[in-house]
């Protein structure tokens, strides 16, 4: 004869009982992530966290992808070599 199955449960430390206050009293259901209190019969679906969305920076903006930045000549400089003196007023 086979046991009958039993769900994987493991006691939370610290937890009280949001209803009966007692406290080291919660377990959670490791399958279903379903904690009960042993002591009052407290049951509570855990929540389901929210969907973590794209943090917006200008990279992910829609505008950003609509236009088309032109390139430009960039000139490099030589710190070692003076600029021609500009004589103009």
């Amino acid at each position: 004869m086979e046991p009958p199955f039993r769900p994987r449960r493991r006691f939370i430390a610290g937890a009280v009982c949001p209803r009966c206050a007692a406290m080291d009293r919660l377990v959670v259901n490791l399958d279903t992530d379903h904690r009960e209190c042993v002591a009052c019969g407290f049951s509570e679906a855990r929540p389901e966290p929210p969907a973590a969305s794209e943090v917006p920076t200008r990279v992910t903006r829609a505008s950003a992808r609509r236009t088309e930045t032109a390139a430009d000549v960039v000139r490099l400089l030589d710190p070692a070599r003076k600029a021609p003196e500009d004589d103009s007023p």
